[in-house]
């Protein structure tokens, strides 16, 4: 406890635009190795870049949306360092006059608020990509020159808990406003860790060391609670810590070290020559702010305040625009909150469920989400049992037209109920009569037995019954307890 940590983290976000930086060819995932390439990718010799500026739209909107102040004069600059998978032995990024600078973001963990300034947010082209099998090493250019943000924050997360809830934060925003996919399995979105301790109390940063190879939320907290124990482990037995990059090796769950941490003279920036400075028009920068979209922290914060939902399920639901819009969409024009949280707990519980049982996904549900509410309706209503309302997902689930056919049955179903009330009225007779010792002691003064008797009317019914009906007619035979 006399230790605390400082982390920083490197975010970079590849930007979903359907071709490279500086070049023509395809910045889609995937493919034949070596089969997305152009000219520049290749960096053959005379080939010139050319910026793409759909690239530069996405990275002010990434800024725009972190709060920072967009530059509308930004800088390229060659990074110069030789990997086998760099072919121009450069790689062009922002260096001292990036577009976006100071920022922040607003995030929550264990119930505490803490704000984390973001240094800078800069316009970089991705490396390839180095594979190492038994035969030699290969080498895939599909990834060289695909548009990447990096999103630099301050050194004010403490823990690993709050570095994932800035990441998730994070995430969320660039997904919402359109421009990174927020897939860390394919390295879209995927951030490196700079971790020191220091005594508490301290104010000087300790030696910090950078941990690469973090592709899932697991792996960066994991990781950071590794490197901290091992740093406090060396300087409590007065060993010093070296500056270096390392690796989290995720089977052997530890970092291991991968090279001395480089510094930036260490990569001889100098302005691109080929590339002028970067100038954004005023008036391009207001209309790209007036299309961001309400960000995740406002349509939680409106789903809480509005809606009636709980902290969670408002989390839950926000945390990327298909499952927030889903939810709206069922929704629809009675947005009581009584409903609003029925209706968040039927989609991420039943239906999750029922899907996961199933060969459907939420993609095939998004034509029937009317059906979908109807289908909650009716089961808040009581006009469906459990069992009856997992009938109808298990059925609809398995039909070629989806809810339609299973839907109508329902409906049929629920008529059929409402107007036999002959059946009902004899099952609840028949039930009485068999347990005259429970029917004495509700009566008596234990009313929670009219859970027992809900229970075996429905039984007997097969549970197709309207639970809220059940309720009424025992009540009504019954009467109130002593």
């Amino acid at each position: 406890m006399q230790w605390e940590t400082v982390i920083g983290l490197e975010v970079h976000a590849q930007l979903r635009t359907q071709t490279k930086l500086f070049g023509a060819a395809s910045a889609s995932y995937g493919g034949a190795p070596n089969s997305h390439v152009d000219a520049v990718s290749l960096g053959l010799p005379g080939a010139l870049p050319v910026l793409n500026r759909e690239a530069v739209r996405m990275a002010a909107l990434a800024g725009l949306a972190t709060h920072c102040d967009v530059q509308l004069r930004s800088v390229f600059a060659r990074k110069n360092y030789f990997y086998p998978d760099l072919p121009k032995g450069y790689q062009i990024s922002q260096f001292d006059e990036p577009i976006c600078l100071g920022g922040f973001l607003d995030i929550e963990s264990d119930g505490t608020p803490l704000r984390v300034g973001i240094t800078r947010i800069h316009m970089e082209e991705d490396a390839g990509k180095s594979s190492h099998h038994a035969q030699g090493s290969w080498v895939d250019l599909n990834r060289a020159g695909v548009p990447l943000i990096e999103i630099v924050s301050e050194p004010d997360l403490r823990t690993p808990e709050q570095a994932v809830a800035y990441l998730r934060e994070l995430r969320a925003i660039l997904v919402y406003i359109g421009v990174n996919d927020g897939n860390l399995e394919e390295g879209s979105f995927r951030c490196d860790a700079n971790v020191s301790v220091r005594r508490k109390g301290q104010s000087a940063l300790g030696t910090r060391c950078e941990i690469k190879n973090l592709n899932s939320f697991r792996g960066i907290r994991d990781a950071i609670h590794y490197e901290t124990a091992r740093q406090i482990r060396r300087i409590e037995a007065g060993e010093a810590i070296v500056q270096q990059t390392r690796l989290w090796d995720v089977d052997q769950g530890r970092t291991a070290a991968m090279r001395s941490k480089e510094e930036a003279h260490d990569y001889r920036y100098f302005p691109d020559p080929d590339l002028p400075p970067l100038l954004i028009d005023a008036d391009d920068l207001k209309t790209w702010a007036a299309s961001l979209p309400e960000l995740p922290a406002a349509k939680r914060a409106r789903f809480q305040t509005t809606l009636g939902l709980d902290v969670a399920v408002a989390q839950h639901l926000c945390e990327d625009p298909t499952t927030a819009d889903r939810f709206e969409r069922a929704l629809d024009e009675d947005q009581s909150p009584s409903r609003a949280r029925s209706l968040a707990s039927f989609l991420s519980g039943r239906i999750a469920g029922a899907l996961n049982k199933s060969t459907r996904s939420w993609l095939d549900l998004d034509a029937a989400l009317s059906d979908l509410a109807e289908v909650h309706d009716q089961w808040r209503a009581g006009k469906l049992s459990n069992k009856m309302l997992g009938d109808l997902l298990a059925a609809a689930f398995e039909a070629e037209d989806l809810f339609a056919k299973a839907l109508a049955q329902a409906r049929a179903a629920v008529g059929l109920l409402e107007q036999d009330t002959g059946e009902l009225d004899a099952a609840i007779d028949r039930i009485l009569a068999a347990n005259p010792g429970q029917v004495a002691a509700y009566q008596g003064g234990k009313p929670k037995l009219l859970g027992f008797f809900v229970g075996q009317v429905m039984q007997a019914l097969g549970g197709k019954a309207n639970a809220q009906e059940v309720n009424r007619k025992l009540q009504e035979r019954l009467g109130d307890p002593a």
